[in-house]
């Protein structure tokens, strides 16, 4: 199947010649396409798209330059629909405002979902004294209303001790803030600011870790990393408390903060690089491996079919409306039509 960038800058298609042929026909050598590949963005994805890039510069004959750093999911976007990356990590779905940005540089690009993830509420190991919040008690902690305000566990739960809540979370620039505030304040954005924020995870693994009146959120792998430092908090939005596990989040249990993870390929370089192609196809092929060696939590294999058609067809948009989805599957999301 053969595509075109039209007027408009959407991809259509010319000639049905069969899945394997969209990403061959009509395409310069090799040697007269740049090999160098540049990723950026989210922190969170980012142990999952290097683990990758590795393991595929390994199974080459040829060197491929793969450029993999992480500067959180706002950045990575911004660099992205300024076409200065050919890949975007993101913890979140691509924001309206974002979309337009990516119109007005006349950038396509290509949404796939590479894996779950468990946004995690995380204590010190020597906290015992929570077990579960609800979501309820996060806004009351996270919203804008608390700072300065909200100062101690006991303010958040009276059976809490009188000590210090020293909060850890992400920062503006990383699609976890986003999805988060999102999640728990309804709005991507809102949230208080007395917080020591970061676009590192590691370094809110590490503030944690060393803290016994913090309390934060980052991604389930980073947690992961520290179970003798950390301990996971489980989470209540109306139907009990539900600890964050790789079975509750491919269920849909862990609710609100269970989320899918993606990288955004640029379609036109897609359709022009033949290194940027099989990278893409390498990632999609050996994603389900990858992702559970890194930490994170896999698709399921209609997820990942699902994506790699996605991309053999060349769909280029998006299907999450500029917002995250909270009350729909993933695999509903991607038998909906990208939207442009």
């Amino acid at each position: 199947m053969l595509f075109k960038i039209n007027s408009q800058g959407l991809l259509y298609k010319l000639i049905a010649l069969g899945v394997s042929s969209t990403l061959t026909a009509c395409n310069p050598t090799n040697s007269q396409v740049n090999s160098t590949i540049k990723i950026d963005g989210s922190s969170t994805v980012y142990p999952i798209t290097s683990a990758i890039a590795e393991k595929f510069t390994a199974s080459r004959d040829k060197p491929v330059d793969i450029s993999v750093k992480f500067s959180g999911t706002t950045e990575g976007f911004r660099q992205f629909c300024e076409g200065k990356t050919e890949i975007s990590n993101a913890s979140r779905p691509i924001s309206d405002s974002e979309m337009e940005a990516c119109n007005r540089s006349n950038i396509r690009y290509i949404e796939l979902p590479v894996a779950f993830d468990a946004l995690t509420v995380v204590v010190n190991r020597n906290n015992n004294w929570v077990t579960s919040l609800t979501t309820q008690e996060l806004q009351k902690i996270w919203e804008p209303a608390a700072q300065g305000k909200i100062k101690r566990w006991n303010q958040i739960n009276p059976s809490f001790p009188d000590k210090p809540l020293n909060l850890f979370g992400a920062g503006k620039d990383s699609g976890t803030f986003d999805y988060f505030t999102e999640a728990i304040m309804g709005k991507a954005d809102v949230s208080r600011t007395d917080y020591v924020a970061s676009e590192d995870d590691n370094t809110l693994v590490q503030g944690v870790s060393q803290d016994p009146n913090a309390l934060g959120f980052f991604g389930l792998a980073y947690y992961e990393k520290s179970p003798e430092n950390l301990k996971a908090v489980a989470i209540d939005s109306g139907k009990g408390p539900v600890i964050p596990s790789v079975e509750t989040v491919v269920k849909a249990e862990y609710q609100p903060l269970g989320r899918p993870l993606f990288i955004y390929v640029n379609a036109e370089q897609a359709q022009k690089n033949p290194y940027l192609r099989d990278f893409v196809d390498f990632y999609l092929e050996n994603g389900r491996k990858v992702v559970a060696e890194v930490g994170f939590i896999p698709l399921t294999a209609e997820h990942y079919n699902l994506a790699k058609v996605t991309f053999y067809n060349g769909e280029v948009g998006t299907v999450f409306e500029g917002k995250s989805q909270f009350n729909v599957t993933l695999a509903e999301l991607l038998r909906k039509k990208a939207k442009f």
